[in-house]
């Protein structure tokens, strides 16, 4: 299970304990199936392509197909084998990096043609020295340049029979796909965090090292599924605690706060207390915590907490523990999805206004007062339909004429900010709106200024709520622009000369003025297909399609349009005079 230490100097736990075999091999299963099988049936292919995350095993897994391809077993007369022995020449070798016939090739730092062309095409047909197979290891194969992969083509394709090729990238999409088609493909999968642990612990109790459970949960986590990281972060937290490694150690060599304090804070912000989440931000601020990975682990119980409400048995997560699970179970039951996502997008742009500002922890604590001062404000749709339904306060009486001829003082209306200028002003708007009682009237405006860009959005795109005149409330479709109802609102009042309200609304929507007239002419359609007459054309036309349909109306408009005038006193040239 353990690399082959060289020398009296340490060597870190990731290479230390880098797996020798397919057994060794942590949450890959499946591949290694695959392989055995393939082994077993003598159907090892010409080229592997490994990719996945850093730190899943692709390197050590290429070494491994290697030794397996040229073990020789002990004795010397081993063929290939999915359980190499790990004794003889070949496998101490290749293990070691310094096999003749296992040539590793560094694709980040050799992309060119020339580096291809004297590593591999220059020595791909000679015969291999000492080795049963001649195997080409290129890791990090996507950084190759294009006539890198061209010249490759062709060999990777038709190779020697004694030659195999073992690739590893962590950007497959950039892989070009003529490549890909001539590799069998193993995608190495993230490892799950039960296993993670199970690793780390059994790493612990060889190099006895005392490290908490807690601790070890805080490691996989910030691991995020990369074996190499998970031990490259063990390794310097045994230095760390230097004996017993607790999660408050742990804690303090990631920079991270509390993970029950960090819920603390969570708490004060949802429930809008800005004065106690500021206060509880700057004791962890205190106590050492980053300010960008305290917004993080917000971002990670928001994340957290949405998903539980979807999917419950989320929160049986082996990285979290049972006073964090039950109170994140209380927490996803009482807020809302609303909530959670506006928290996420808030928690988003947090991040980013962090990462550039001058001071992280100022931009943090304007993240946190954000954030409690929106916590309990209502959805939009909540208050639009509480202004919907708020009654309009009655305008004043006019006042009555005076009498003419009267020496009575004269009437004058007041100038002031809050005189009998406002009722007229509604007064004239109530009567330019009264044209448009219905929300046609509407599209029929947008369609005589010729606004068609505007006429389609509003056909298509907009699925309408609520109406009145001088009121817009719709849903907008998938395919709507942002900024139609700005638009919309700004081109009414231009027309019109009154102002417009256009606001949006999350659900409550009708079908779009376009679905209806697609309805309509549907179900026109399936009427006229019940005809006797178009089903006997049909019939006798197996492959006639219905392409129009016109009403009478329609062709007596149509025919009066196009129609000559009449001419009373037309001029007969045969006509006797």
């Amino acid at each position: 299970m353990t690399d082959t230490q060289t020398g009296t100097g340490y060597q870190v736990l990731a290479r230390k304990y880098r797996p020798a075999s397919f057994a060794d091999l942590k949450g890959q299963e499946a591949m290694v199936r695959t392989l055995k099988n393939a082994f077993a049936a003598d159907r090892i292919a010409q080229a592997f392509i490994l990719t996945g995350i850093r730190g899943t095993g692709k390197t050590t897994t290429a070494r491994i197909i290697a030794k397996g391809l040229n073990c020789t077993g002990q004795d010397g007369t081993g063929g290939p084998t999915t359980e190499p022995c790990g004794q003889c020449r070949n496998c101490v070798g290749i293990m070691a990096g310094q096999h003749v016939d296992v040539i590793e090739m560094d694709g980040a730092s050799q992309t060119k043609i020339d580096d291809i062309r004297s590593n591999v095409l220059d020595s791909v047909h000679y015969a291999p020295a000492t080795a049963r197979f001649k195997v080409y290891i290129i890791d990090e194969v996507h950084m190759l340049s294009t006539s890198a992969f061209n010249a490759l083509l062709k060999t990777l394709e038709e190779p020697p029979a004694h030659v195999k090729f073992i690739f590893a990238t962590t950007e497959i999409r950039k892989v070009p796909v003529t490549v890909l088609s001539r590799c069998q493909r193993f995608d190495l999968r993230r490892i799950e965090p039960e296993v993670m642990i199970a690793h780390l612990k059994s790493i612990a109790t060889a190099e006895n090292a005392e490290i908490a459970e807690e601790a070890l949960a805080l490691i996989t986590r910030a691991a995020e599924g990369s074996v190499r990281d998970a031990m490259s972060l063990m390794d310097q937290a045994i230095s760390h605690g230097a004996g017993e490694t607790t999660a408050d150690q742990v804690r303090a060599m990631l920079g991270l706060a509390d993970r029950g304090r960090v819920m603390d804070l969570f708490d004060h912000i949802m429930s809008g207390n800005a004065a106690g989440a500021l206060d509880e931000l700057g004791a962890q601020y205190a106590d050492g915590a980053d300010p960008m990975a305290v917004l993080r682990d917000l971002a990670e119980i928001t994340h957290w907490l949405s998903v539980i409400r979807i999917t419950p048995d989320a929160a049986e997560d082996p990285t979290i523990g049972p006073d964090e699970r039950t109170r994140g179970q209380a927490m996803a039951a009482k807020l809302s999805m609303r909530v959670l996502t506006r928290t996420w997008q808030m928690l988003l742009k947090a991040l980013e206004e962090v990462a550039i500002a001058p001071n992280a922890m100022m931009a943090a604590e304007m993240a946190v007062i954000r954030l409690t001062h929106v916590a309990d404000l209502p959805p939009p749709e909540d208050l639009l339909r509480k202004l919907s339904d708020m009654p309009v306060p009655p305008a004043p009486a006019a006042p009555s004429p005076a009498p003419q001829g009267g020496p009575g003082p004269r009437a004058h209306a007041p100038r002031g900010p809050s005189g009998g200028a406002a009722p007229a002003l509604e007064a004239q708007s109530d009567t330019a709106l009264a044209h448009y009682a219905t929300f046609e009237r509407v599209v029929a405006l947008i369609e005589s200024n010729r606004d068609i860009k505007l006429l389609i959005e509003v056909k298509s795109c907009l699925r309408l709520v609520s109406y009145a005149p001088g009121r817009i409330t719709f849903q907008p479709t998938d395919r709507a622009p942002q900024d139609l109802a700005p638009r919309l609102a700004q081109s009414l009042k231009n027309w019109t000369g009154v102002r417009w309200t256009v606001s949006l609304a999350n659900e409550g929507g009708g079908p779009t003025l376009e679905e209806q007239a697609n309805a309509e002419r549907d179900a026109l359609r399936e009427k006229a297909l019940e005809h006797p007459l178009m089903q006997a054309v049909l019939h006798a036309f197996p492959q006639a399609k219905i392409t129009e349909i016109r009403s009478r109306e329609d062709m007596a408009e149509e025919a009066a349009v196009t129609a000559l005038p009449e001419v009373e006193d037309e001029w007969d040239p045969f006509e006797e005079d």
